[in-house]
């Protein structure tokens, strides 16, 4: 039975959807508490160019270092930083990473040089998309693919394997022959991706100011 991915995928935005709704009210009520702890501070601070957020994230060890990121762009002149770490334990194998103070123009250059399409087109179809889900979830044989992804033969598995193979995003395990998995340093890319994906569906974790006098 063909999988319907348009459906599953609604279907996903709603549950966030409802998870934002019920959240929203208890985020609300952190940020206040953390105002009354810092009464006399404002939950932003005009430099010469950049707006420093206090108070952003319950934790304080993390609003600090978005402080540091926002005086650091001051400082730099530059359109920002990216901070970020994380883990992705699946299938008896896990990934750990961290960056600190990524330039964000560096990010965005991606898009000029081309590099982004390239990646995005290579694993933005949905039948890729749902093998990469199920071999991030323990290595799989293309029999099994056949099977958990709802494919009609091997040859339809073999024909969306092969860019994931050119892009070194999936390779053959070398100890268990017949089982492909996630390239171990690909990982981290492949869930911080799917992470500035849902910041795009659910904009609760983000804070600046909107509006300008600039020129553009």
């Amino acid at each position: 039975m063909e999988r319907n991915y348009d459906k599953e995928i609604d279907e996903l935005k709603e549950q966030m959807k409802n998870l934002q709704n019920m959240v929203s009210p208890q985020l609300d009520e952190l940020r206040a508490m953390m105002m009354e702890l810092h009464p006399n501070k404002s939950s932003t601070e005009k430099l010469k160019r950049v707006h420093v957020m206090h108070g952003m994230h319950p934790d304080s060890r993390l609003s600090e270092q978005m402080e540091e990121l926002c005086f650091k762009t001051e400082e730099k002149g530059g359109s920002g930083f990216v901070t970020y770490l994380g883990l992705h334990n699946s299938g008896g194998r896990q990934s750990n990473w961290i960056r600190n103070s990524v330039p964000t123009d560096d990010l965005l250059s991606l898009i000029e040089s081309g590099v982004a399409n390239k990646v995005l087109a290579c694993i933005g179809n949905s039948n890729r998309l749902a093998m990469v889900l199920e071999i991030l979830r323990g290595p799989k044989t293309v029999a099994s693919l056949v099977e958990k992804c709802g494919f009609g033969s091997t040859g339809q598995v073999y024909h969306h394997l092969k860019p994931l193979l050119a892009a070194d995003i999936v390779v053959e395990d070398e100890h268990q022959k017949g089982f492909y998995i996630i390239q171990p340093h690909k990982v981290q890319g492949i869930i911080m991706l799917l992470a500035g994906i849902s910041d795009m569906v659910d904009e609760t974790y983000t804070k600046g100011t909107w509006e300008t006098d600039e020129e553009n």
